[in-house]
């Protein structure tokens, strides 16, 4: 696969081209981007593949939503519907896409919409909801909305600076968009990271002067969800882990260093599990899975749990990265 993504170089440099002069038409004003009263908030990347957009958005929710009514705006990616969606408690995983079913189930209260025309669904928003601030997920390419403060996401282990683009590289977009960004955030670091590789990193990001950068890591909770069980009741068990996510590897790792043993049934990102998958996995003794995999295979097997998983900050910055979002939230209020 490294050989034949080699092999494509030509039509990366292709690729770049256009994404160069989609970028150049916004900025001298070819192509239009649209700003909203209400206030929006963005969180994206500059690759494909994860960086951790989904435990940003409910980091997010959990900071704002005592002080705020909050709304989240998404994509929908794989939905099986169409044009503008507001969940509610009848709406189907497959009419409102995975991730956005997850925020839902996991935040009831906050209204959750998905609209591949994002300038719509911020509107149709405003109009049925009135929010005091939109969440954005994985909007940062989606140059027709001006967002007022965007949250862009690297991963440690594949960080935008080092990357190409598509199809030769990760890269959707250019890596000079960064600079749009208010707040950088190098995700899925080691937890015992240290000051000078936090240096090197720094030193490779160059982040402009508005900038913040921050440096954060995944968390798992082994209070497993689905049943109530611990991680630790799994090590005598014969586990399969089950994951339809762009990057498993740091669940992998994590769950090896708690001495379970698994098998590993790895399938595409945002998978939709076909009835002949659904009896095989019934076959399994003990299932373990992500949440927004848990989403799609609730009530479809039995001995399913799932594993929650959020960001923390490093250097003791989990407050710092609040005040950075309060103080956007009381600017203009």
């Amino acid at each position: 696969m490294q050989v034949l993504r080699k092999l494509l170089f030509p039509i990366s440099l292709i690729y770049g081209i256009i994404v160069f002069l989609r970028n150049r038409f916004y900025d001298v004003g070819i192509f239009s981007s649209t700003s909203f009263t209400t206030k929006t908030i963005c969180v994206g990347n500059l690759s494909v593949g994860g960086t951790g957009k989904t435990p940003m958005i409910e980091l997010l929710v959990r900071t704002l939503s005592d002080n705020y009514d909050v709304a989240i705006l998404s994509r929908g990616y794989k939905r099986k519907s169409q044009g503008f969606l507001l969940s509610d408690e009848k709406t189907s995983v497959e009419n409102l896409g995975d991730e956005p079913f997850q925020l839902k189930s996991k935040f009831p209260k906050v209204a959750v919409a998905v609209d591949a025309d994002r300038r719509n669904g911020i509107h149709q928003l405003e109009k049925m909801v009135d929010p005091d601030v939109i969440l954005l997920d994985d909007a940062f390419q989606h140059r027709k909305v001006k967002p007022e403060f965007s949250i862009l996401l690297t991963a440690y282990d594949g960080l935008f600076t080092k990357d190409w683009y598509l199809p030769t590289g990760d890269l959707r977009d250019s890596k000079r968009e960064a600079n749009r960004a208010e707040v950088i955030v190098v995700t899925k670091c080691p937890s015992n990271l240290s000051q000078s590789e936090k240096s090197k990193v720094l030193l490779s990001i160059k982040p402009k002067s508005h900038q913040k950068v921050f440096f954060s890591y995944l968390v798992y909770n082994t209070d497993l969800k689905g049943a109530e069980i611990s991680l630790k009741s799994l090590k005598d068990k014969k586990v399969t882990l089950v994951t339809g996510i762009a990057n498993p590897a740091p669940l992998e790792n994590f769950l090896k260093s708690y001495g379970i043993v698994f098998d590993h049934l790895r399938f595409n990102d945002h998978h939709f599990f076909t009835p002949t998958e659904i009896e095989n996995l019934k076959r399994k003794d003990t299932i373990l899975t992500t949440e927004k995999d848990y989403v799609r295979l609730k009530s479809k097997i039995p001995n399913l749990h799932y594993i929650e998983v959020k960001h923390e900050f490093l250097f003791g910055e989990n407050e710092l990265f609040k005040e950075e979002l309060k103080q956007f939230m009381s600017k203009n209020s």
